[in-house]
């Protein structure tokens, strides 16, 4: 059975990790746990009852008052949140980004030249007072919607 766990946003690995450690010394039939990257403020965990994991939950940090959210989750339903989305194929020219790491961190830019081969993009920054095209990763940049 899957659950869905509200956590503060932001804190789903810390709050994931802590869970592993719990877990480890007590084993209340919690199978796995899930950060899914899109999903904030929200963890998924696997357990043979809703009962074992809110046993588990119990006084870990960062979990919200609540703590489960509904009821148990259908594997189907969480087809859109497991699928492989290949990053090169959905950065486009003129594509609107946020770099997420590196010297630019924060920055928001725009794609003008992609480069599939080598992973990188050529950007260009919007808030830059002179705009010249940096080329970084692609995985040090998120598209923004």
């Amino acid at each position: 059975m899957i659950f869905t766990v509200r956590v503060t946003a932001g804190q789903e690995s810390l709050v994931a990790d802590m869970l592993k450690k719990k877990l480890d010394i007590e084993n209340p039939g919690v199978y796995a746990i899930l950060v899914v990257p899109d999903f904030k403020g929200y963890l998924l965990i696997e357990g043979e009852t809703e009962e074992a994991i809110k046993r588990a939950i119990i006084d870990v940090p960062h979990i919200k008052a609540k703590g489960l959210v509904g009821g148990e989750v259908k594997i189907e339903e969480l087809g859109s949140l497991l699928e492989a989305h290949p990053l090169m194929e959905a950065i486009k020219e003129g594509a609107k980004i946020r770099v997420v790491s590196g010297a630019f961190k924060g920055e928001v830019g725009r794609v003008l030249r992609v480069n599939p081969a080598k992973e990188e993009v050529t950007i260009e920054l919007i808030d830059a007072a002179v705009r010249v095209p940096v080329t970084i990763k692609a995985e040090n940049i998120r598209l923004e919607k």
